[in-house]
């Protein structure tokens, strides 16, 4: 991609690989799994030629300083779980950030009494990618045998939520895969060849932390994110229709923990991955929204 600077900073004793164009505001935009930098190229290109500096990163706080040492507060874009760590920024050091748009995954309540697997496992059963997850090298082995090209192209054209053994995947493995509309075969290959050299171990880390985070997290139950804020989901994302979560979101629970939430979103047919699958549609929404505090 054109004009794209990649480089290595190290921060709290992490090398983090940062993907940047663009002068001016700084836009810290944070990926999911299974994904890359890549998957934010859309709003990159487009928010760094509408006057931003677009940056791309999966972890947070002291690099903030680093992308901006002269005021240390920069916009936030998260995605999957790039937004659930976007929340928590807010939500622990609000004076990192000016402002903030997620996509996909909403502030997300969390029980004192329940750990977030066990909650995952009651309802989907064994075979719920979260629950799959969480045993060490196990997952890992299984993708192997089926090959990294077939499983990323799974999750990106429709992301699983049950990974039953034996039979991960819906289709047949000897049935081709059609890719979306919008992700190329030359799109998608780029993701196959960073995973094929890096394997999928460190971002499956972070699910297998989820119970330890839980237990981090229980001191700011029922704490208020009061960062400026909108969301973005599309209606066919699996996020949207895990159990209580259309209710949550459009019946004022969402709105009561992030009281200054501005407005909620939700796109018709669209999936997960909604930074690649409606781009113009999220770039004008990032862009309006935080024109309003620079």
């Amino acid at each position: 991609m054109e004009g794209v600077q990649h480089r290595m900073v190290e921060v709290n004793g992490i090398n983090i690989h940062i993907a940047e164009k663009g002068e001016g505001p700084v836009i810290l935009f944070l990926h999911g799994f299974p994904e890359l930098w890549y998957s934010w190229r859309h709003q990159i290109l487009a928010l760094s030629n509408m006057g931003f500096r677009t940056s791309t990163v999966g972890d947070l706080v002291e690099l903030i300083d680093v992308l901006d040492p002269r005021e240390g507060k920069v916009f936030v874009v998260g995605h999957d779980w790039g937004a659930i760590l976007a929340w928590f920024l807010c939500l622990f050091r609000p004076d990192k950030v000016k402002a903030l748009v997620n996509l996909s995954v909403p502030f997300l309540r969390f029980d004192r009494n329940i750990k977030p697997i066990e909650l995952w496992r009651a309802y989907y059963g064994s075979d719920h990618y979260m629950s799959r997850f969480q045993e060490y090298g196990e997952i890992e082995g299984e993708f192997a045998w089926v090959g990294m090209d077939r499983v990323e192209k799974e999750f990106l054209t429709d992301f699983p939520v049950l990974l039953p053994k034996g039979k991960l995947f819906k289709r047949p493995l000897d049935e081709p895969i059609t890719l979306p509309s919008w992700l190329s075969e030359e799109e998608a290959n780029y993701y196959v060849t960073k995973f094929q050299k890096t394997g999928f171990t460190g971002p499956l880390n972070f699910y297998r932390n989820f119970d330890r985070n839980w237990e981090l997290l229980k001191p700011w139950v029922g704490c208020k994110i009061t960062t400026p804020a909108k969301f973005m989901m599309g209606d066919k994302d699996l996020v949207y229709h895990m159990p209580g979560m259309k209710d949550y979101i459009h019946n004022g629970g969402f709105q009561e923990d992030v009281p200054s939430l501005k407005e909620v979103v939700v796109l018709e047919g669209v999936d997960h991955f909604i930074s690649m699958e409606k781009p113009d549609e999220v770039n004008q929404y990032i862009f309006d929204f935080f024109s309003r505090f620079h």
